[in-house]
């Protein structure tokens, strides 16, 4: 599908709103202009959030893993003593 847009004054380009519906852009997402051999590529961006975790937070998810393998630890050993 071919459609014809104009660059405004201060660069800004407005795409169809069939176009954004069928990629589903919205208002305040991003693109990423790529310069191909064919021309300009616009490509939809994929942002994730990203957290970091302090070294208090990290113990206590270590603290979490050894307790959550004492249950399982428990569910086995019931599951095997059981006819």
């Amino acid at each position: 599908m071919s459609k014809k847009v104009k660059i405004g004054k201060r660069g800004i380009i407005t795409l169809p709103a069939e176009l954004r519906k069928k990629y589903g852009l919205q208002e305040e997402d991003d693109l990423i202009v790529e310069e191909t051999g064919e021309g300009l590529l616009l490509r939809p961006t994929v942002n994730l959030p990203i957290e970091i975790f302090t070294e208090e937070r990290i113990a206590e998810f270590m603290e979490d893993d050894e307790e959550l393998g004492r249950v399982l630890d428990r569910i086995k050993a019931a599951r095997e003593e059981s006819p």
